[in-house]
């Protein structure tokens, strides 16, 4: 039995609910009967939901530890890790008022460092603010100290509001990189605008925080007198970073030239790189679809199944929980098959338990892929059908998107039958030169056995015989409905049939003797023609024409390109008769689609943020020098994928929207505060040089956080990791590039292309920084820290000390 679910409703609870009600009907079964659950939805989706909340639990364990690391004050991490779950309750809250069910993909792309992005580049400026008074006050001949709450207060709303233009056009830059995920349709529209809606849920609440809550509370809490010294790490990190910025800036023209060819690599490594739809979700089943010849009887496909089902109960017997078989279409038919085609389920047991080793190397078989290989291998034993190796729901969803069990169809429109049929088998043979690790199964158009009577119409006449007389024999041998038995409320039909003699020969059943009208006894066969003839087994119609549909599951992750190297050879090869056509289903038409469309939607979405950017900057040279980390974050991106073996698919896809945002967030936070020293008199290098280096720890901070955040998804191997996998490694890859671009390639373009005036640079301008060399930094720190004592006294940069 299966049970359906209406639409629209939740697979969790109609299935937990369908549970409660056979433990309930379990008692009133007759002795010796038993009802066994043999495949159980909600396994999957608690697996997955248990994966996707392990993955978020430990990443938000690594953005805090990132927090406490790098601002070195319990006090302000606590403050900065608030903001996630408050932020979480905004996304919930969000999810309940919309209809959004907690799902692998709802949930999926998830990241508490974009979440808490904004409120610490707050809280870390409100840090650095009170300890740059701190040192001022320490170096004060005067000795006179201010540390009262109400100069705490000026000094965190004064860093507040430092930071609030940055951090504001951040978090709006990457609400407007998800906009482009709203806009898809199709199976991925489904799949992905949950996830997009639950994210800008999430950001939605970080911002109004970082606006309100945060600077509230960093003036509630953090202490007056905050450790002056910086953590080790912030320390290590300038240290490294000096040496590298200065041959950056001195080495202009190359640091350029190194960019743009990285960019360039990356383009042609995307360009032709693997794609899919989606990653491939172990789904803890396998469905296997098996076709043998047309007319097979149902004994032999029973006696077949029950051999299949011992063979691999035997053969995998710490794997495999439950194996069972359909053949034929059910009462509802629902999945409409003949009785020669036949589903096979197989439920697993949980990996751990699992020893099965690998054929070919003698490994074990760790993956559902591995395991589903072997399944096949050993089933090739048994000769006379065609095996295709998928899942439940990945079954399901291949029927509604393209009609067939493969995720590849290729369909070939015309009238004639035995056209159909050569033109299948070398559309076919073609498919399996692309890639011989293909499972291609094709319809049978032909091959059905027919017992056809054809009534000689001349003999029917000399013995005064109407065509009925033949026909009501013909009818006779497949079943006539006389009437009706009734037992109790149930009713049976009474069906009269010759006997099984006259059905399983045709010789048997052309030596029934007719009686004529004289009274005579004639055998059939001298009243009609019988034979056994071949006619067709499946007649399918597709926009009114006749169509033979040839369901493919490719053996490579790169479905795109096998798809595209298939309609390259079919289309140089086969030629159609005039009025025949292929059509090619499946998957990989989502991807495609999703490619046409954020071919049009993200360069909108990108124009519009670098509209916001220039409107904030009030010039071009600035927003383009900020819009920058895009390219720089897709290098990343593309190489990580590469360097772990990736296919590019939607996931991916979603993963470089994401990661625009956050390289958008920060090249804004550096070049916003060179423009802030700009401003304040700083000649344009050293407003750049000190600029990289007040502004290491926030964009340090938010880098990691942000990729740290999605490292448990991209090293996860739980049910459903599969689909977050791509998405994780690409923003980790991106922010890798993104944060190397803002503090070592950005600063050297910067320069490069500044064109406003300023004094002629000092000999040794462009040598390596004092602070660059051995011995020196403590030295520096100290003329720092008396520019900055020096700069306070003024009163017209009393805002910028």
């Amino acid at each position: 039995g299966l049970g359906f679910m209406l639409v629209g409703e939740n697979s969790h609870r109609v299935t937990r609910e369908l549970t409660t009600k056979l433990d309930e009907v379990a008692p009133t079964l007759p002795p010796g009967v038993r009802v066994v659950k043999l495949y159980d939805r909600t396994e999957l989706v608690d697996h997955v939901i248990a994966t996707v909340r392990t993955n978020l639990f430990e990443g938000g364990l690594l953005v805090v530890a990132v927090l406490f690391l790098f601002l070195g004050n319990l006090r302000a991490g606590l403050i900065v890790a608030l903001a996630i779950p408050i932020s979480m309750a905004f996304a919930f809250l969000g999810m309940w008022k919309y209809g959004i069910a907690a799902s692998l993909l709802s949930l999926g792309a998830l990241d508490f460092g974009l979440v808490v992005d904004s409120s610490v580049v707050l809280v870390e400026n409100c840090v650095r603010r009170i300890a740059d008074r701190g040192m001022r006050n320490a170096e004060s001949k005067t000795g006179s100290e201010i540390r009262t709450p109400h100069s705490t207060i000026r000094i965190i709303r004064d860093a507040a509001v430092e930071v609030r233009k940055p951090t504001l056009l951040g978090e709006l830059i990457i609400l407007i990189v998800y906009v482009p995920i709203l806009s898809l349709e199709g199976v991925e529209g489904k799949m992905f605008r949950p996830m997009a809606l639950t994210v800008i849920f999430a950001l939605l609440g970080s911002l109004a925080l970082s606006l309100t809550l945060m600077p509230v509370l960093a003036s509630l809490l953090l202490p007056n007198r905050p450790d002056e010294r910086e953590p080790w790490v912030v320390r290590a990190a300038r240290h490294v970073v000096r040496p590298l910025l200065w041959v950056t800036m001195t080495y202009r023209w190359a640091t350029l030239g190194f960019a743009l060819a990285a960019v360039l690599a990356a383009g042609m490594l995307l360009y032709g790189h693997e794609a899919q739809f989606v990653p491939r979700l172990s789904e803890g089943a396998v469905a296997l679809n098996v076709k043998r010849l047309a007319g097979t009887d149902v004994n032999e496909v029973v006696r077949l199944n029950a051999a299949m089902e011992r063979h691999l109960l035997k053969e995998f017997p710490d794997e495999i929980e439950h194996v069972w078989s359909r053949c034929g279409s059910a009462e509802v038919a629902t999945d409409p098959m003949g009785v020669e085609e036949t589903d096979v389920f197989i439920a697993l047991k949980p990996r751990s338990k699992w020893t099965r080793k690998n054929g070919a190397g003698g490994t074990p078989v760790t993956t559902q892929a591995e395991l589903m290989q072997e399944i096949e291998d050993e089933l090739k034993s048994f000769p006379g059908q065609v095996l295709q190796v998928s899942q439940p729901i990945e079954q399901r969803v291949n029927e509604l998107i393209a009609g067939t069990k493969g995720a590849v169809a290729v369909k070939v429109s015309g009238d004639d039958f035995a056209t159909l049929a050569a033109l299948a088998a070398q559309i076919q043979g073609i498919l399996k030169e692309v890639d011989p690790n293909a499972d291609v199964a094709p319809e049978q158009l032909t091959g059905q056995p027919v017992l056809q009577v054809l009534p000689r119409l001349d003999e029917l006449a000399r013995h005064d015989l109407p065509a009925k007389a033949v026909m009501d024999y013909v009818e006779a041998n497949g079943g006539v409905a006389v009437g009706e038995v009734i037992r109790g409320e149930r009713r049976f039909p009474l069906v009269v049939r010759l006997a099984d003699e006259y059905s399983r020969s045709p010789r048997a059943f052309s030596r029934i003797q007719i009686p004529t009208a004289a009274g005579r006894l004639l055998p059939l066969d001298r009243l009609a023609d019988v034979h056994l003839a071949e006619q067709p087994a499946l007649v399918s119609r597709e926009w009114g024409r006749r169509r033979a549909v040839l369901a493919c599951n490719p053996g490579t992750e790169d479905v795109a390109g096998f798809v595209a190297e298939a309609q390259k050879r079919v289309k140089e090869r086969v030629k159609l008769p005039p009025g025949y056509r292929v059509t090619w289903g499946g998957s990989f038409e989502g991807l495609r689609r999703f490619q046409e469309r954020m071919a049009v939607v993200v360069p909108l979405a990108l124009l519009c943020i670098f509209v916001l950017l220039y409107l904030s900057f009030g010039g071009w040279a600035d927003a383009a020098r900020v819009f920058l980390g895009v390219p720089f974050a897709v290098v990343g991106g593309v190489a990580a994928l590469a360097l772990r073996d990736l296919p590019f698919s939607v996931s991916a896809g979603v993963g470089f929207i994401a990661l625009s945002g956050v390289s958008v967030l920060n090249s804004l936070l550096l070049v916003t505060f060179i423009r802030h020293l700009r401003d304040h008199g700083h000649p344009l290098r050293e407003a750049v040089r000190e600029a990289v280096k007040a502004r290491v720890r926030p964009v340090l901070m938010t880098a990691l956080v942000a990729s740290l955040g999605f490292v448990p998804m991209a090293l996860s191997t739980g049910m459903g990791a599969e689909v977050q996998r791509p998405l994780a490694t690409v923003v980790i890859g991106g922010v890798v590039s993104s944060t190397l671009l803002t503090l070592l390639v950005l600063p050297a373009i910067y320069v490069l292309f500044d064109r406003t005036d300023e004094p002629a640079p000092t000999p040794g301008d462009d040598q390596v920084p004092r602070e660059g060399l051995p011995g020196l930094a403590e030295d520096e720190e100290a003329n720092g820290a008396a520019k900055d004592l020096a700069a306070a006294k003024k009163p017209e940069a009393a805002g910028a000390s």
